[in-house]
């Protein structure tokens, strides 16, 4: 049959895609060594068990000629085969993330971004999506867009849609205690009976059964109360499951987040916690803002991050995941990544580019760093945050406020920015910012199409092509983003004493791309290391 372009297999620099026969050998090698470093580019259906799994599962290796690959999940399921329980397909990266490849594919893999957030951030809880309102939004006919989607994606906006909440479902039934209607109604069913029937239909079980064999698997041996009881007490110890592909530079993950960390609302390795991000955090969800506090832990060995969120997020489970996700660049593919980079920047393929939990909090410290040193961005920050941020509780009592929304900035007095040392044209770059993002104007968090994205932003008072792109680099998670502008990215290139560094900077950029957000991001951490 047709191959979607999106089914990959990658064995060095070269793209491959392992529907085709030529490339079975190779997807079952990776298979046969559990390599980490193709999990969620491809999965296994096993004919012999109705199964699909991920390149890693350590369950015993199936014989190759029982082997079907599929390059996502959603291909998987249509044709026929329900997720391994023991490596559980939800949990793996997520690889439609960027196309290098034509126009339409590109188009394709924005429809299946906009199909992941029209339930991410609960703006729809029901299965029938209007597929006229997606393809206006694309800017094309919904006939083409349902075309180019099953050619690229190899099944149909629906299909794909709906496995994605189905596994969605799976991770919260397997991973949180929440009940089976919220599970339902965040996971973008209407209904509990049309979560139920969805669920068996795939299934072929119903998801009592999933969470009581959870409840089995985390009561103790004796001495409990009831089973709710026991669930919810050991909420505590309960970690949701995050996978990354391998090599990941954890440490320069976290020494970026702590040159940068804001007290009363962040901590990052703190001496209780090595290897982890602490963090207070609001989110809108389903109309409702939603506040609490997080904890990403990196568990290096098994290629995890452990997360543990307080019961206050859990109504808002599947945006969180997918903000954290962003936050920490957890779907990267360090080898496509390294094919094009690793020539002017070895030994780097493990650093990720630092995204964020909130993309106007992101914007908000790129409008108050502009042209000062991180250290005195981070004191601006600070005064901030003190200033307008709302209380919080949390169970560490140095983390006590949550950053401010952009209502409350866009209502911040200009005097009283002046008052915390930030200058009249960044004051009116702040506020123009929050009332847009407040308005609904500007969406820096699921954005469409980055490069207009871009546009708006220059459009703004105060805010030039370095802060656009660096928002972009951080928030929009453009991987071709590059503040050609930057004085420490002509430094690490060592192109300051050029007669025009912006322009040198650009021209070499262009071997990068499209990876130059991690270009940017190895120069810079490559100037740190030689300091």
């Amino acid at each position: 049959g047709t191959c979607p372009k999106t089914a990959i297999f990658r064995p060095g620099s070269t793209y491959h895609c392992p529907m085709m026969h030529a490339d079975h050998d190779a997807c079952y090698k990776a298979l046969q060594a559990r390599d980490a470093r193709f999990d969620g580019c491809f999965f296994i259906g096993v004919a012999s068990t109705g199964i699909y799994c991920r390149p890693v599962c350590r369950v015993k290796v199936p014989k190759q000629v029982n082997c079907r690959f599929f390059g996502h999940a959603a291909q998987a399921e249509a044709a026929g085969f329900r997720p391994c329980m023991r490596c559980r397909p939800e949990l793996a990266p997520h690889s439609l993330i960027w196309s290098t490849q034509d126009a339409t594919h590109t188009l394709a893999l924005q429809a299946a971004h906009l199909l992941d957030t029209c339930w991410q951030d609960g703006t729809s809880a029901d299965a029938k999506v209007s597929m006229t309102a997606l393809a206006t939004r694309l800017g094309v006919s919904d006939r083409h867009l349902r075309r180019i989607f099953e050619a690229h994606l190899g099944v149909s906006p629906l299909q794909y849609l709906q496995t994605r909440r189905l596994l969605c479902a799976k991770q919260l039934l397997t991973d949180s205690y929440l009940s089976m209607q919220d599970i339902a109604a965040t996971s973008g069913f209407a209904s509990v009976r049309r979560f139920n029937a969805a669920f068996v239909a795939h299934y072929r079980f119903n998801p009592t059964q999933l969470r009581r064999a959870g409840r089995d698997q985390a009561a103790p041996s004796s001495g409990t109360p009831s089973g709710r009881q026991i669930f919810a007490n050991t909420f505590a110890s309960q970690p949701i499951k995050l996978a990354y592909r391998p090599p990941y530079d954890v440490q320069a993950m976290l020494d970026f987040s702590q040159r940068r960390q804001i007290s009363a609302m962040e901590s990052v390795a703190a001496h209780a916690y090595p290897n982890s991000i602490l963090r207070t955090f609001s989110i809108n969800f389903g109309g409702k803002t939603h506040a609490g506090w997080l904890r990403a832990t990196f568990d290096t060995p098994r290629a995890l991050v452990l997360l543990h969120v307080s019961d206050s997020l859990h109504p808002a489970l599947p945006a969180v995941l997918a903000r954290v996700r962003s936050a920490l660049d957890l779907d990267a593919d360090p080898q496509a990544i390294d094919a094009v980079l690793g020539t002017a920047f070895p030994n780097s393929a493990g650093l990720r580019v630092p995204g964020s939990l909130d993309g106007f909090e992101v914007a908000v410290r790129a409008i108050v760093g502009q042209q000062v040193t991180v250290a005195a961005g981070r004191t601006l920050t600070q005064r901030v945050v003190d200033t307008f941020g709302a209380p919080i509780a949390t169970p560490w009592p140095e983390l006590t406020r949550l950053f401010p929304t952009p209502h409350t900035l866009a209502q911040a007095p200009p005097s009283a920015l002046g008052e915390l040392g930030i200058t009249r044209q960044r004051q009116t770059a702040l506020i123009t910012l929050s009332q847009a993002v407040a308005s609904g104007q500007l969406n820096l968090n699921t954005p469409v199409h980055a490069l207009e994205t871009i546009e708006q932003l220059k459009a703004f008072p105060g805010i030039g092509d370095w802060t656009a792109h660096y928002i972009a680099m951080r928030a929009l998670r453009w991987p071709d983003a590059f503040p050609a502008g930057d004085v420490a990215l002509h430094n690490a290139l060592g192109i300051r004493d050029e007669k025009n560094p912006a322009r040198a900077a650009q021209a070499a950029s262009q071997a990068w791309r499209p990876w130059r957000s991690y270009a940017v991001l190895r120069a810079w951490h490559r100037s740190l290391s030689n300091q």
